[in-house]
């Protein structure tokens, strides 16, 4: 049963959004606690929980493994179970310390609910840190467009999932012993935080501004199997330009996806120049990923460049090989990026000596690119879900939050969908447009309250063309981030662990 309720959990977040079921699933497991009497098999109550989620939440990274990691099928099941199995872990570490802080349910119904919130963002919290982190289907994401959405600014994804977890153990608790007005009330006031999200967007903490932004994103839709053949460099490369070339006069920003470019950056710098003279000619500056590998320290970067105009006084386009208006990769993909061990891994199976595997990592704060006079925080692939990176890099002179991807790996799944969801997440929170593009989709304009501008069809090639409007003022998340959370939280742990001791 536990095991169903968190399959479940995939109909909350994109593309089915069904906000309101976490909340229902969450409670039957805070529910089945209930009935445990040991804080191992509340810990298995979690674990089986958390099968279920992300055994069916995050089945779409098979669709990478199997088709390009180059294993037998039923090795390739093995390793995705093993995946799943470590992430369900942590709502097993949820179940398992809300149970034993609550000392059997003795705590007062209001404190109740907190204390289960407080272990489950917990757990959450570390599944985003440990071995590189991997925080994708945080329940906070799926109130990206509705439910509780509108906490984003003031609290973040993270203080959305604490408010949702309290809210479904307060649930959970109408069906719990014990007098009508502790099991009762905790309820009643979940409902009022929940009806309360819209009138919120009162004291969001940013605005419109006068200012604006000509963009053009173009989405190649390179087959990933070709992207990294030697016959494909040039034919790639010009595609891109081919597409772009009708609407250089007509932007200020040009941005192409995550390696874009596919040969080395050294390699490539008598394109680049080129490029570099025509996004300038136009008035306009380029964006585009590229790889970058140094020859004399055998290094690799997965980086973002910008060409042609920095500023809209520059004389000349400002690229040269080197310079510093870049962006770094910080948070590598595990095996798709680095290899843990991997004297040892790379020998076992293709999955762990895929091309372009064996990255250096970029500094953590790195300065926002600088793009025509507009200003653009950086994040490449899944580092857009982490929210504490973002904050870190973040700025009063941020425009836009810029992140690049190619979700191509994935093919036809739900993970481009979740991807995106993730990035609305992030303009909500930061009060700032996003700007998404892909290889092969999806690519979108996010406007500063989370809402969807445009976006292009999936595997299409296709150029997409919006006139963004900036914000100013900065959010309550973005000045303070999860540290009044962490406080609050610490302070529930604390206070059940001393009551415990007693």
């Amino acid at each position: 049963m536990l095991t169903g309720a968190g399959a479940l959990n995939t109909l909350a977040f994109a593309p089915f959004t069904l906000w309101w079921l976490p909340f229902f699933t969450l409670a039957l497991l805070v529910v089945m606690l209930g009935h445990v009497s040991h804080w191992r098999q509340a810990a298995l109550a979690g674990f089986c929980y958390g099968l279920g989620w992300f055994g069916v939440g995050i089945s779409w990274v098979h669709v990478s493994i199997d088709q390009f990691g180059g294993l037998p099928l039923i090795a390739s099941l093995g390793l995705m179970a093993l995946l799943v199995a470590y992430l369900a872990l942590f709502p097993a570490l949820a179940a398992a310390l809300s149970y034993r802080l609550d000392n059997r349910r003795r705590l007062a119904g209001y404190v109740s609910p907190l204390l289960f919130a407080a272990s489950w963002v917990g757990a959450e919290w570390l599944r985003s840190f440990l071995l590189t982190g991997f925080p994708w289907l945080s329940l906070g994401y799926s109130q990206s467009a509705a439910g509780l959405a509108d906490y984003a600014p003031l609290i973040g994804e993270t203080g959305i999932t604490f408010i949702l977890a309290a809210s479904a153990a307060a649930l959970a608790r109408l069906y719990q012993p014990g007098p009508t007005m502790l099991r009762v009330a905790p309820a009643v006031l979940a409902a009022l935080v929940i009806a309360s999200s819209p009138l919120l967007q009162t004291v969001k903490g940013w605005q419109y501004s006068d200012r604006n932004a000509r963009l053009v994103m173009v989405q190649g839709n390179i087959k990933q199997e070709l992207r990294w053949q030697p016959e494909q460099e040039w034919p790639t490369m010009l595609k891109y330009l081919d597409l772009t070339r009708p609407h250089f006069s007509s932007a200020d920003i040009v941005i192409w996806p995550e390696a874009a470019i596919p040969q080395l950056e050294p390699l490539a710098e008598a394109f680049l120049d080129n490029l570099n003279k025509a996004a300038f000619y136009n008035d306009a500056a380029l964006i585009t990923g590229i790889l970058d590998y140094n020859l004399k320290t055998e290094q690799a970067w997965n980086n973002l460049i910008v060409l042609g105009k920095d500023t809209a006084q520059a004389s000349a386009g400002h690229y040269f090989y080197g310079h510093a208006n870049r962006f770094s990769k910080h948070h590598l993909l595990p095996i798709g990026e680095f290899v843990p061990f991997e004297n040892w891994l790379r020998a076992l199976a293709p999955i762990f000596d895929l091309p372009m595997s064996s990255f250096t990592r970029g500094s953590y704060v790195q300065p926002n690119l600088l793009a025509n006079d507009y200003q653009l925080l950086s994040a490449i692939c899944f580092e857009i879900a982490f929210p504490r990176q973002i904050r870190a890099n973040f700025t009063a002179d941020t425009d836009f939050i810029l992140t690049v991807s190619n979700d191509a790996w994935f093919g036809d799944s739900i993970g481009p969908h979740q991807h995106l969801q993730i990035a609305r997440m992030r303009a909500k929170e930061f009060g700032k447009p996003v700007l998404r593009a892909t290889n092969n989709g999806i690519t979108a304009t996010i406007n500063a309250d989370g809402s969807i501008r445009q976006r292009l069809p999936q595997f299409a090639e296709a150029v997409l063309l919006d006139t963004v409007p900036l914000s100013s003022g900065r959010t309550w998340y973005s000045r303070f981030g999860d540290w009044p959370l962490a406080v609050c939280c610490l302070f529930l742990l604390a206070l059940a662990g001393f009551r415990l001791r007693r």
